[in-house]
């Protein structure tokens, strides 16, 4: 297992593992419906809701990984800088900065 001693260091990397298309548009749609289950939550003022959100958003990126990519998530061995990752690629993906 390879450490990275920052996220700078991890971020290449991660992308490295995201290259698919189908895959990012996964992750995209992923961490879109994690907020929206946030927003529901906040909105309804019921915490329920909030079981959804690792659902949506580890089960969209995970099918991109082992249908897509066929490797296995950055999260298994990188959690937090994988967590970090996902939303550095989804706010840069939102703006045009990555292509998905």
């Amino acid at each position: 297992m390879s450490r990275f001693a920052s996220f700078r260091e991890f971020y290449p990397f991660y992308l490295s593992e995201h290259r698919d298309p189908v895959c990012r548009r996964l992750h995209f749609a992923g961490s879109t419906l994690v907020l929206l289950v946030v927003a529901a939550a906040i909105a309804t003022r019921e915490a329920r809701w909030l079981w959804l959100a690792p659902v949506a958003g580890y089960g969209f990126a995970w099918i991109g990984h082992f249908a897509f990519e066929k490797n296995r998530p950055a999260t298994f061995r990188h959690p937090l800088y994988s967590l970090a990752g996902d939303w550095v690629m989804y706010w840069q993906i939102l703006r045009g900065r990555l292509r998905m």
